[in-house]
Order: structure tokens, then sequence, then C-alpha cells
């Protein structure tokens, strides 16, 4: 009989030791974002304005002294009144595609080229030409795509529309639950296209040289994908063997349970 309870405790035991094994314990260092050290902060804001690129949809609404003479440049503008909610009056207001060639067609104006522009610039290139027509006019112009996917291990992975353009990776993950405590901190990975080609950049965040990062301030389109640390990868591959593994030492500990009484 004692041996049949000295071979159950060994098996529990060594079940023990498989699922310790498969778990870690994790430190500050790995979990903490941004950690004090000698690192200068320069990154500015100007220097990574997103740049408007094929395919974008822009929202354009032409403002003016006497809204009568800005509706043949809003074709949605007159279904506008008093009595609508800011959300409805900007869905009503039109949208334009920047188009192959890197154009948007405006009324009256016609073709304006944007490509490669950023939103303030493209507002003054359409200023500059609606001038012609109108005195004094006011361009409001956003992106209607600015969309931000965030995948991996975070509370609530997904796409994410983007009320402007100026945001942070720190803002997206937080839009996304932040990271879960498997997620890596010290190799967040951004993919973003440039000029049709898809650039791969890694970051730790852990770090304050994350903010000095090109990719710090996120364009349109970026995905961010945060890996899982290795005590989660190992989970996965013990899987289904974990309710094995529990079965068994039930079994054991219910058969040792019945013998020794």
């Amino acid at each position: 009989m004692q041996s049949i309870l000295k071979y159950g405790l060994s098996i529990g035991l060594f079940c023990a030791l498989i699922l310790t094994l498969f778990s870690s314990c994790g430190s500050r260092k790995n979990m903490v974002y941004l950690q004090n050290d000698s690192t200068q902060i320069n990154t500015l804001y100007d220097q990574h304005v997103p740049k408007i690129q094929v395919n974008d949809i822009l929202t354009i609404a032409v403002t003016a002294a006497d809204p009568k003479v800005t509706v043949p440049f809003n074709p949605a503008s007159s279904m506008s009144n008093n009595n609508m909610t800011q959300s409805v009056d900007m869905a009503l207001r039109p949208t334009y595609t920047v188009d192959s060639n890197g154009d948007i067609s405006l009324p009256i104006l016609g073709k304006v080229h944007v490509l490669g522009l950023t939103r303030l610039e493209a507002i003054e290139k359409i200023r500059a030409q609606l001038s012609l027509y109108i005195k004094d006019p006011g361009i409001n112009m956003n992106f209607n795509n600015f969309r931000i996917s965030v995948l991996g291990e975070v509370a609530r992975p997904g796409s994410f529309i983007m009320p402007t353009e100026r945001v942070t990776i720190l803002e997206a993950l937080s839009m996304a639950g932040d990271l879960t405590i498997r997620g890596v901190r010290e190799n967040v990975m951004v993919i973003r296209e440039v000029d049709g080609q898809k650039t791969m950049h890694r970051m730790d965040l852990t770090k304050q040289n994350a903010l000095n990062s090109p990719y710090y301030y996120l364009a349109q389109n970026d995905v961010i994908y945060v890996e899982p640390n290795k005590a989660q990868i190992n989970n996965s591959k013990l899987g289904a063997n974990t309710n094995i593994i529990i079965s068994i030492s039930s079994l054991v500990i219910t058969v040792i349970s019945i013998l020794t009484r």
C-alpha cells in the first residue's frame, strides 16, 4: 500500500514539475514601459507627419463668410441644417479618394495632386486654387480612413479608425486594451507601407529611446504586432497535454484515496 502511495505521489510531483517548467516569472525590466535612463528625447511630430497615400479617403469641406458661394464646392453641404449633430454633419460632407496617380477630383477645381503631401500642405494647395473663386476660403480636411491594426498579445486586438492623424504607438496600444502580461514589450513590431513597399521595424517599449523612433508616431494603415513571451509559447506547446496530465493526476489521486481507506 505504501508503494502505491509513493508511486501516486511521484506522479503528482512529476505533473507539478512539468507544469512549472512551462511557466515563468516576469520581472520589472520586462514589464514596465519607458524605464528611466539617460536617453535624450528629441522626437518631434513635425518630423514624422503622415503623408497622403494612394487610396486614402479625405473628407473635405469648404467654408467662407458667405456660405452660399461654397455650395458648388460642397456637394452634400446643402443637406445640412442647424439641427444636425456634428457627427451627422461630418457624415454628409463629401469624401474624395486619392487615385493611383495621387490625385483627387474636386468640384470646379478638377484634379488636384496631393500624393506625398501632409494634410496641412494639401489644405494650403487647395486653398490657393479656391482663392480664384472664393475670397478667403477655409478648408476643413481630415483623413476618413486613418486605420491602425493591432494584433497579437493585446487585450482587444482589432482595427481602429483614428479621429486624428497624430497618434502614437502607445495610444494605439491603449485603444487595444494594452499588452497582456504575456506580451513581449521589448520587441513590438510595426509594419508600414512606404511607396508600395512593406517595411518592418521593431521597438523596445521598455526603453525611453522608443520615444525617438521614427515609428513612434504612426502612419495610416500601420499594423502593430505584439509577440507572445516564451511562457505563452511553451504553454501553447503543452496544449491539450495539460488536460491529460490533470486527468491522470486526478485519477491516480482518486485510486490512492480508495485504496488507502
